[in-house]
């Protein structure tokens, strides 16, 4: 019988996954869920399409082994990068402020006719990142070696 990936089957390696359709976002969104982006490490370039960005990620696949073994919860460096990307556009973030930094919370792929679509990357307190896609082609890989998460906690979301 086959059985589907958990997230401790991550183990201790870098992760590196691509997504080339919803349902492959979904575990992508949930790997870069609460990941801290500083606004100065967003790109878009529109010649080659490719929207990127370097984010602290949450290793969520390391929670529980963390827990077990007694140390602190991880963050690592990982690029999320976007490609086939018709547009890229913006809400309730000031893309002049390179200094701000943003928090993610998830990613969605809202369907438009043939293939094409919206991939939605929601951030807390409001902010959107919209891009239009000719297809779903985004990759997510750690870059860094994990380090301790500078709060030391799990992060959590009021409901």
């Amino acid at each position: 019988m086959v059985e589907d990936a958990r997230f401790e089957d991550g183990g201790e390696e870098p992760i590196y996954l691509k997504a080339l359709d919803a349902e492959d976002l979904t575990v992508i969104s949930a790997l870069a869920q609460d990941a801290i982006v500083p606004m100065g490490e967003i790109s878009y370039d529109a010649t080659q399409r490719r929207f990127a960005m370097l984010i602290n990620r949450f290793r969520w696949e390391d929670v529980e082994t963390a827990a077990k073994r007694g140390r602190p919860v991880e963050r690592v460096q990982a690029v999320l990068v976007f490609d086939d990307v018709m547009m890229a556009r913006s809400s309730g973030i000031s893309t002049a402020d390179k200094d701000m930094v943003l928090s993610l919370l998830n990613i969605v792929f809202v369907a438009g006719p043939d293939g094409t679509g919206c991939v939605e990357v929601t951030l807390a307190g409001d902010g959107q990142i919209a891009l239009d896609i000719e297809t779903i082609d985004v990759t997510l890989k750690d870059v860094t070696r994990p380090y301790i998460a500078p709060s030391h906690k799990v992060p959590t979301h009021d409901s």
